[in-house]
Parts: structure tokens; sequence; C-alpha cells
């Protein structure tokens, strides 16, 4: 088979069917239902990544997409790449433009009948707008580089379409996700795609506007790599600091802004997560929500390491962003405050050692419950964007109600009235 002739693009995460359809399309029919096998395949890659059109096509423009190489990852980083590796590359290429030109529709024929199967393959038409793992901007240009590689009247033009791929919107799992998290497996990290991300962003937060200017600003600075700092979010639960930083996912995605979940027993591996992204064209935030020491716990040690204070360098594409509900991350008690005791002498020293994991954020934005008269403006914000109908008067006394027994005045209790009284209708 020709596609046993590729040098730079192998391994692709779905071979058998990549390797099945060019059997089938060779005109291999030894086994009678693989034809049914492959359509069925493609039928579920279609639901799930929310592909339209001619699915075969889509599935090679997926295959080139998501395969992470020597000449992808130079291209998302610097554009064509040159030299021997772009004439490697177009070797490949012109074996893609085969399988392109093949017609699927043929596998219709069948000693003179047509099933009709592969003619609604080659045009099929999505039942619905979502995908379960891209968003629509990913999905939609997937769907656009099957189209245009079809029309590739040359190998050169074909590989062109290619390449502007990449340098748009890049390539594998940090071109086509915007979030990840840590998964471990035999003393390695793998970075994880997750694949369903809340859809908040900046304007749903009503209020602190200053704070989330302060965050706008540094992320903006790192994105358009400017110096920025490293950021902790602090302040009274429910106000508003994790949405905070998914807002400002979604809010800089399209301009090449990455996040990774990472947990608190996982800071070991935060070395070798850097080492996998520090020369990617993206700029990633570590993300740590929630984060807090208790006194025996010693993780912080590694996080104080990597933000500074280690041998390695933090690599410039990679910014710490954290939530905590305390100002001073690591549990303090009396026993650090007293001048002399029993095992530590130099007491002092242990205080400074506990402190200076804070002084390791360079921007500290506080995030505090709002008073009275702001939380009456939060819950008439959001009761008219949900299209509550109610007067303003019985609104707020069923607010104040709502808020005396659910956890006090917040962002978060004002949004779980609302949807409350949604539930109620």
């Amino acid at each position: 088979m020709k596609t046993q002739e590729l040098v730079i693009y192998r391994n692709f995460k779905y071979q058998e069917l990549f390797d099945q359809m060019e059997q089938l399309l060779l005109g291999d029919k030894r086994e009678a239902s693989a034809a049914f096998s492959c359509a069925n395949q493609l039928i579920e890659l279609a639901v799930t990544y929310g592909f339209n059109g001619n699915l075969y096509h889509c599935f090679l423009a997926f295959c080139l997409a998501n395969h992470e190489n020597a000449y992808s990852t130079s291209c998302e980083i610097s554009g064509p790449a040159g030299g021997s590796l772009d004439a490697l590359a177009q070797h490949d290429f012109r074996i893609f433009k085969e399988l392109f030109e093949y017609d699927v529709c043929t596998l219709d024929l069948d000693g003179g009948k047509s099933s009709g199967i592969w003619s609604i393959i080659a045009d099929y038409q999505a039942a619905r707008e979502n995908s379960r793992v891209f968003n629509k901007r990913i999905r939609d240009r997937i769907v656009v580089l099957a189209e245009s590689l079809e029309r590739a009247a040359s190998v050169k033009a074909f590989q062109r379409e290619v390449t502007q791929f990449y340098m748009e919107v890049g390539v594998g799992k940090f071109g086509l996700n915007k979030a990840f998290r840590i998964l471990e497996k035999d003393e390695q990290a793998y970075i994880d795609p997750i694949t369903s991300i809340e859809h908040v962003y900046l304007k749903d937060l009503v209020g602190y506007e200053i704070q989330k200017k302060k965050l706008i600003d540094n992320t903006e600075a790192f994105i358009q790599g400017r110096e920025a700092n490293n950021v902790l979010l602090y302040g009274d639960a429910g106000t508003g600091k994790s949405s905070s930083v998914k807002a400002i996912l979604n809010q800089y995605y399209d301009q090449g802004l990455r996040i990774i979940e990472v947990y608190k027993h996982q800071f070991k591996a935060l070395s070798d997560v850097l080492e996998q992204v520090k020369d990617r064209n993206y700029r990633f935030i570590i993300y740590m929500d929630d984060l807090s020491f208790e006194e025996s716990e010693l993780e912080y040690k590694y996080l104080k390491a990597i933000i500074e204070g280690g041998l390695g360098k933090t690599p410039k594409n990679v910014l710490i962003y954290a939530t905590s509900n305390r100002r001073h991350l690591i549990r303090e008690s009396f026993h650090d405050k007293r001048q002399l005791s029993d095992d530590e002498i130099h007491a002092n020293d242990t205080v400074q050692e506990k402190l200076s994991l804070v002084a390791r954020f360079g921007v500290t934005i506080y995030f505090g419950a709002p008073e009275p008269k702001e939380f009456k403006e939060i819950v008439k914000t959001l009761a008219a964007r949900s299209g509550v109908q109610m007067s303003e008067e019985e609104l707020l006394f069923k607010a104040n109600q709502w808020e005396l027994s659910h956890g006090g005045l917040s962002g978060r209790t004002a949004s779980q009235f609302i949807t409350y009284l949604l539930g109620q209708n």
C-alpha cells in the first residue's frame, strides 16, 4: 500500500481505520463486512468531532491536523519548515493527495446495485451543531481544510493548505483543545485534553472590575510576549476567582492561550510538564484551583522551586495562576510564632519559609464578598440575563431570604438563587 511509504506521517491515532480505508478503496474486499465497519467508524467520528460534508476527507484532514511530528510542530512555530524537512513532507503529501482523489461513492457499487451508504457519507449532514470534543471554530476549520485539500490542484498547493492550517490553528492536542489535565502513569506525566469546558466569559462576571482588569492586563502582556507575573487570586468563597480564570481562557484561547490544571499531589510532575510544553507555540497557564497546604503537607516546596529558585529556568511561555481562599497559602500556627521552642531555635526561619511561597506570585488579586448593595446588583443583573419575570421588590426580598440560609453574600449564592428561580417555572 502507498501509505506504507509515508516517512513523516506515521502511527496515526486512528491508524487501523486509516489502513482499512485504503484497502477498501484499492478494491480489497476480502472481508464483506469491512466496508460497513469503516462506515460505522467514520460516522462515530463525525458525531464525536462534529464533522460534516465528505466524512472520508474530513477524516484524512483530521489525521493531518492531529499528527504531531517534526514537520508539523516546526510549521506551528515558524511557518514553512524549509530545507530537507520540507522536501520529505512533500513526499508524504503526494501520497495524501492520492488518497484524497479516491471517490468513496464507488464503494456503493456491488454487483451493479448501489446501497447508497457511501453516497450519504460523501455528503454527510450533521444532526446537530455541537461537538463533544472540539469547539465550533476548530471543527469548522478542519472541515474547511478538508474541502480545500480536495480542491488542491498540485502537491505544492496541498502542502500550502496544510502548512497554513498549522500556522493558524496549531497541531495535535494543543492546537485542537484549550484545556488539559495531568495523568500520571508509570512515573511519567501525560498531558490529557479536557473536552468539556464551562463557557463563562468575563462579561458574565458582574462587578469586580478592578480585579478583572488586573488579570486581563497581566494575561495580555503574557500572550503578547511581554514580561508577566504569576498570579494568585485569593479571597472569600464564591466570589468568582475560578470563574475569572476560566473566562480568561475562553477570551484568549484563539490567541494561543492554553491552560493545564494541576493538583498539589502532582507537583512532582511539574518539571516533566514544563519540558513537554516549553518549545510549543502556545502560552500555557498552569492552573491550581483552591490551593492551600496544611502544616504536614510539604508539596509546596516543589512549587516554590518551579516558580523561582530551582536550577532549571521556567519557560517563557508558562505562567502559574492559582486560586485560594487563604491569603497565606500554608497554614500557620502559634507554634510558628514562638520565639523559641523545644525543637526549633530559629522560629522566624519557619515563618519566613511559609510566607515565601506567596511572595513568588508577582500579582495577587483580592476577591472579597460583595456588600449588600453589590449583592443586590448581581442578583438583578443575573435575573435580567436569565429572563426572570418578577418585580424587583419581590426578587430582592426572596434573594435576601435565600442568602441567609445558603452561604451568605457572594456571586455564587446569587447564581444559585437564580438557578432556583428558573427551576420553579
